[in-house]
């Protein structure tokens, strides 16, 4: 990077599961992490919005974690920067806060470093962090992502075209994910796990298949962690009855919830939300796109 230069790094927020997609499937959301960086004696994170307010602002900030650990491992020094942190992407909503965070914190790395990573290298970078793909996958591609991670291999199939409106009913309740994973079972049986499986070939036969009907369908099947996570919210049961009705295709938890995300024919996510405002005043409603870009770098050059 020149000592002129600062730069912006763009990262969508995220949605995990869609159903029984568990640990596996998720998508690229219209909402976004945005940092402003550029090189500073020392480094210090600038919280913008209410979103990010609580977040460290020293070398205990998570994206300087990310960022120290991806310099490490290619035995660089990390240069010190000034990152304003702008973000619209409510913590612990199931919408991928941390994995935005870890991808904003690779692609740190990526220019202070000038490591010129693919994204194939950022995404086995970032799943060996999370554990699962089905949050950065998203965040580094677009689009709607399958992924199965294990300690040797990442593996990942894009779905970018995919046009629908997403609702997402947001409670302002936080649920933590290790809280929510808590309540799921230490193991299911096999007869159990083979329905299971069967269910979610089926989302992504229908999604491959762009079968938005049967898609919506098979995201209220899940056998793997909402039947035992729809007592943590509570929203779920009556905005999946409600959208439903509205013409809504499938209804989900966003992730680990609280968040609740409703696939519905493009254009009809405002009737959907606006119905929602009145049932649910606890909660956000928002119509949402699917990001197909993913995360993305623009040059700011300014001059003396």
């Amino acid at each position: 990077m020149l000592e002129n230069e600062r730069f912006v790094i763009t990262v969508p927020a995220s949605s995990a599961n869609l159903g029984p997609g568990f640990d596996s499937i998720g998508v690229a959301l219209s909402r976004y992490l945005r940092l402003t960086v550029e090189r500073h004696e020392e480094w210090i994170f600038i919280p913008e919005t209410k979103e990010v307010q609580s977040i460290p602002t020293g070398t205990d900030n998570l994206m300087y974690e990310v960022a120290q650990d991806v310099a490490r491992q290619f035995n660089i020094d990390l240069p010190s920067a000034k990152v304003s942190v702008w973000s619209n992407i409510p913590l612990a909503r199931g919408l991928g806060s941390s994995a935005s965070a870890i991808v904003a914190g690779i692609e740190l790395a990526n220019v202070l470093c000038d490591l010129r990573l693919s994204k194939r290298e950022k995404l086995r970078i970032s799943s060996l962090m999370e554990g699962h793909p089905d949050n950065v996958s998203p965040s580094i591609y677009g689009g709607i992502v399958v992924g199965y991670h294990h300690e040797n291999e990442t593996y990942i199939a894009q779905i970018p075209e995919f046009d629908v409106d997403i609702v997402m009913a947001i409670p302002e309740y936080e649920l933590k994910t290790t809280d929510a994973r808590d309540v799921l079972p230490s193991d299911i049986n096999y007869r159990h796990a083979v329905e299971a499986g069967a269910i979610g070939n089926m989302l992504v036969a229908a999604l491959l298949n762009k079968d938005l009907p049967l898609v919506g369908e098979f995201m209220e099947k899940d056998l793997y962690h909402e039947p035992y996570r729809m007592r943590l919210v509570p929203e779920l049961s009556l905005v999946r009855k409600e959208a439903k009705a509205l013409g809504a295709y499938g209804v989900s938890l966003s992730g680990a919830g609280p968040s609740v995300l409703c696939l519905a024919p493009k254009g009809k996510g405002k009737a959907i939300a606006e119905h929602m405002y009145a049932l649910l005043p606890n909660c956000e409603i928002d119509v949402l796109q699917i990001d197909r870009k993913g995360v993305f770098v623009e040059a700011e050059v300014t001059t003396s």
